[in-house]
């Protein structure tokens, strides 16, 4: 039962959300979220089960936009989505139960493998402290340490057990050098994402005066957008990833990409906060200073 609650469970006994005013309530629904997402993403399908996976079952090629939408309405409930939260978790165990099939090196696969489900989740921390170091700013230990443990009670969200999570910052290294020393490699959906010349239809979500500019500007926009996200997804993943992965990234991309991130410091945190964060992120923020009055 993937949308309700379980005839024998109660509400009260489904994994909270992380808590309101941590670390993810600020960083998650932030507009600069979004340009973190594909680096996680690409480290996600660097692992050859979860990108047989999304080769073989995805609807990203055919789809881009709408499977962005709805792939970041998941994440954004995962933190601000309360009582929801958990029902979203077992929503998407429901819809990778039946992915299975067999990878690149002729290993089969199922999306619910533990080690496979629990490196989608664990992309997200490492991705995190990058991307806040670069567009916001870098988290003390503590910090850091709160985020590891809000990211933990996502991953109980998603229906992760604790045996399967590392469960301190401490733990979590090793399994993440492991990861990258053992698996990861650039995949054909790897490759597919840093490509600069795919036929991505133009976006279809948003207003529809904006979807028509955007149709007749998408011939003149669609390599410059591909080539800025091919240029974040590799910029914003961890240096230690890119190598196992055989990315290549150079001293002037880098300095390129901390120019780019100093003038996103100074932008955002001066927007209001309807431009500052995600509408779902929004309305929960507005909703809990309500609930606090």
């Amino acid at each position: 039962m993937p949308t309700g609650t379980h005839p024998d469970r109660s509400p009260s006994d489904d994994p909270a959300p992380p808590p309101v005013g941590g670390v993810l309530w600020t960083v998650a629904g932030d507009i600069r979220a979004l340009l973190m997402l594909p680096a996680a993403l690409a480290m996600q399908v660097a692992h050859p089960a979860i990108g047989a996976g999304v080769d073989e079952h995805s609807v990203f090629r055919t789809d881009p936009w709408g499977r962005g939408e709805r792939s970041l309405r998941s994440v954004q409930l995962w933190i601000y989505g309360g009582e929801d939260a958990a029902r979203e978790g077992r929503r998407l165990r429901e819809l990778h139960r039946d992915i299975r099939g067999t990878d690149a090196h002729g290993r089969r696969y199922h999306a619910l493998t533990p080690a496979y489900y629990s490196w989608v989740h664990a992309t997200g921390f490492p991705v995190y402290l990058r991307g806040l170091g670069l567009l916001a700013r870098p988290l003390t230990e503590p910090q850091q340490r709160q985020l590891y443990a809000e990211w933990l009670q996502v991953g109980r969200v998603l229906g992760i057990h604790d045996r399967d999570m590392p469960q301190t910052i401490e733990e979590f290294w090793p399994y993440y050098r492991k990861v990258l020393a053992d698996e990861l490699e650039a995949t054909v959906v790897v490759r597919e994402l840093l490509d600069t010349d795919l036929p991505v239809p133009a976006p279809d979500r948003g207003p529809l005066p904006v979807r028509l500019a955007l149709r007749l500007l998408w011939p003149a926009l669609r390599r410059p957008f591909l080539r800025l996200r091919a240029f974040l997804t590799v910029g914003l993943m961890p240096g230690d990833a890119r190598e196992a992965i055989g990315l290549e990234w150079t001293d002037a991309q880098e300095r390129t990409l901390r120019r780019y991130a100093r003038i996103v410091r100074a932008v955002v945190p001066v927007l209001p906060e309807r431009l500052r964060y995600l509408p779902l992120a929004r309305k929960a923020r507005e909703a809990a200073r309500s609930a606090a009055r």
